[in-house]
């Protein structure tokens, strides 16, 4: 892991290949908290692509009408989603519709590592 930033609303680790987000309980992501998870990851990978993994291991809701501008970040390879929980990973199903890049549900954190690696490799 290279760094940890602390936010009001969720915890970020960067790696060199990934950042893994964990959201905070009860929280609602909508475009004002999207928004800064994409300034915070563009600012970090600068021009390097880098893939997204959401540990959801808290209940919180997220508007999928972001993931249009998600969409748009140049340099996001992916997004996974990490949780055992049955509810979030049907959320995430729907999630997935909304997303224009490569979008994988996943169990553990390393499927997901994996999954990154592989990704950033074939980019």
């Amino acid at each position: 892991m290279q760094k940890i930033i602390d936010i009001d609303f969720c915890t970020l680790k960067f790696y060199k290949n990934y950042m893994i987000t964990t959201i905070k309980e009860g929280v609602h992501v909508d475009k004002e908290q999207n928004e800064a998870l994409i300034k915070i990851a563009e600012n970090y990978y600068s021009n390097q692509p880098f893939v997204y993994i959401s540990h959801r291991v808290n209940s919180y809701s997220v508007n999928p009408n972001i993931y249009a501008r998600t969409s748009e970040t140049k340099n996001l390879a992916g997004l996974a989603v990490v949780t055992h929980d049955y509810k979030a990973k049907r959320n995430a199903q729907i999630e997935k519709l909304f997303l224009h890049k490569p979008f994988e549900i996943f169990v553990t954190l390393t499927e997901a590592f994996n999954w990154a690696d592989e990704l950033i490799s074939n980019n």
